[in-house]
């Protein structure tokens, strides 16, 4: 199956600035934010607290109008309203009327999106039992734990049935199992076609049902693409254990090569990178020392997330 390759969502060079107060000097929030989002895909945008995260969302919605640069959703510029019905949005903290039920606050939404009955009635059943709330769904929003609310926020951003689905945090508040739910629902999103935008902190859910990420940090991208491609070739480790060394091969490996070495008696753990794991396999074997172990290091969103953050801060220190 060829996947398409359309961008949906596409950021060009998108500078935002603030002005505090009156009489104070604008503020830089974004800086040339550039970035695109392809057809069916997950998307995960991502930065620490103050990074324009939730900014450069609210330009994405309209909400704001940026200073300078475009962005538009699929093929039309954001501040234009014909294609807002193709949109679905989930703010992080929404709010719904607790007085009503789930069916009720659906119903509403669909409403307002135009859809008429017979359809209306059918839709609203349909996003319900796809979000897994069948046996709430005419129970008071107020008896609903924070895992329910936020299935019921998921729920009214597809009721319209909308071709890219925009979620602001969430998974935020949930414990394993709410966290869990939303995964699966955000997958079976990316499984009937939809592309999704997910702007969170939440690195581990990004990492697992992510198809690519920007890292954003004092407003600008610093990576965009796969955790897979995030590090070169040269950076990757591996970790080696041999046994049955001859007595100085671990200080003739400690001098050829860029290694951390760890051991107990003939057994030794040598930390590397991948490229020289075999010349390093290469010179233990012909020294007559026995391969227990190779092992690759799997590399995390989070290590990547720290390194990008420390990388920015140092270089914003030393300007």
């Amino acid at each position: 199956m060829t996947r398409s390759t359309r961008d949906i969502i596409c950021v060009e060079d998108v500078v935002k600035d603030f002005r505090p107060g009156f009489g104070l000097r604008r503020k830089r929030v974004l800086h040339g934010v550039s970035f695109v989002v392809r057809e069916g895909e997950i998307f995960g945008f991502v930065g620490p607290n103050g990074a324009g995260k939730t900014t450069m969302l609210k330009v994405l919605m309209d909400l704001i109008r940026p200073t300078s640069g475009r962005a538009s959703i699929l093929g039309s510029d954001v501040s234009e309203t014909e294609f807002r019905h193709q949109v679905g949005f989930l703010p992080e903290n929404p709010y719904f009327y607790p007085f009503l039920t789930a069916r009720e606050i659906l119903t509403f939404y669909a409403k307002l999106s135009g859809m008429a009955e017979p359809t209306r009635s059918q839709r609203v059943a349909g996003v319900i039992e796809w979000v897994g709330l069948e046996h709430a769904a005419d129970a008071r929003l107020k008896t609903y734990s924070k895992g329910m609310l936020q299935r019921v926020g998921i729920a009214q951003s597809l009721v319209h049935d909308p071709i890219v689905v925009f979620l602001d945090e969430p998974m935020s508040g949930l414990d394993p199992l709410g966290r869990k739910e939303i995964r699966d629902i955000i997958l079976r999103l990316k499984a009937e076609g939809k592309t999704v935008f997910m702007n969170t902190h939440i690195l581990t859910d990004v990492e697992m049902i992510c198809d690519r990420v920007a890292i954003i940090v004092e407003g600008q991208i610093r990576y965009q693409g796969t955790v897979e491609n995030f590090l070169e070739d040269d950076d990757m480790r591996s970790d080696v254990v041999l046994s049955h060394l001859p007595a100085d091969l671990g200080v003739r490996l400690d001098e050829d090569f860029d290694a951390r070495i760890q051991g107990v008696g003939d057994r030794i753990e040598i930390h590397l990178r991948d490229k020289d794991v075999s010349r390093l396999l290469e010179m233990a074997l012909a020294e007559g020392a026995e391969v227990v172990s190779v092992t690759q290091r799997r590399i995390s969103l989070e290590s990547i997330f720290l390194e990008t953050v420390a990388k920015s801060r140092e270089g914003s220190s030393n300007r």
